[in-house]
């Protein structure tokens, strides 16, 4: 039995000229972490270790100014040395490390450090900024000013009872539309006329 197991090959796709122009764009971080994974490599394989002496380490640390103070500069890897670009990424890895696996251990830890202030600070005034830091912490909210709204829920016919009751205090004046337009009734002072407009006692 005889199995085909040629590959489906597509056509009018394009090969790169270059091994480059098949290689995605890289950002220098990116670029940076990839030259250091092929020198580790190639380290191992050959079983020669990469030692950076004063110079690699000067060229190291002048890279590194340079890439945090013009984050968008592209620096020419391929000039330096194995020694300095496994140095660089060294710092570079220890810069981006996180401390911390949780921010919650982060938290834990800044409390604790506040409480040794506040217990052990020589001044006065240091112990208080400790003590106010950490009453403000989250969770500990010392300080919040927190205002409260209570919400009462009444049956329907409570409220209908309220109502009836406010509705029933209400003093009020009924007026017969088939008065004269002479006659007017005067009520707390004040001139109601025949068509319910009510006026002060200077206009009547």
């Amino acid at each position: 039995m005889i199995v085909d197991c040629e590959p489906s090959i597509e056509a009018d796709v394009p090969l790169p000229k270059r091994a480059a122009e098949a290689m995605p764009e890289l950002s220098p971080q990116e670029e940076l972490d990839m030259r250091a994974r092929t020198i580790k490599l190639l380290s191992d394989l050959t079983g020669t270790p990469l030692t950076a002496d004063d110079t690699h380490i000067k060229e190291a640390e002048n890279l590194a100014r340079q890439m945090m103070t013009d984050p968008t500069a592209r620096p020419q890897y391929a000039k330096y040395p194995n020694e300095t670009m496994a140095y660089l990424a060294g710092m570079v890895a220890q810069t981006n490390c996180m401390l911390v696996s949780e921010l919650s251990d982060l938290k834990l830890y800044v409390v604790n450090k506040l409480i040794y202030e506040a217990e052990h600070a020589q001044l006065t005034k240091d112990r208080l900024v400790a003590i106010r830091s950490l009453g403000e912490i989250d969770g500990v909210d010392a300080f919040k000013k927190r205002s409260e709204v209570t919400i009462q829920v009444k049956p329907i016919e409570e409220v209908e009872q309220e109502l009836l009751s406010v509705l029933n205090n209400i003093e009020y004046v009924v007026i017969d539309p088939h008065k004269n337009a002479d006659d007017v009734e005067e009520v707390d002072d004040h001139i109601v006329d025949d068509d319910g407009v009510e006026n002060g006692p200077d206009e009547a």
